[in-house]
């Protein structure tokens, strides 16, 4: 399967439960550059509705986002 969006950087979130996912994106975003991109996989359903409130209240933009056979891939560019 090729990537849906070109990304700097890939942080594995799978078998960890909310909030873990979203604080290690947090912190692989904290050490990417601004306008950097970065690639996050999780299995946690939950991480659907934190990466969307996380990415419009932290000013970061939601490039992507897919859901496939429970598995969820989100693509987050650095403001």
């Amino acid at each position: 399967m090729t990537d849906a969006v070109a990304h700097d950087a890939e942080l594995d979130a799978s078998g960890l439960n909310c909030p873990l996912p979203l604080l290690k994106a947090k912190m692989a975003l904290n050490g990417l550059p601004s306008g950097a991109v970065l690639k996050v996989i999780a299995t946690d359903a939950g991480s659907q509705r934190d990466f969307r409130t996380f990415a419009r209240l932290a000013g970061h933009t939601l490039l992507r986002e897919e859901d496939q056979a429970g598995v969820y891939r989100y693509w987050l560019k650095k403001a």
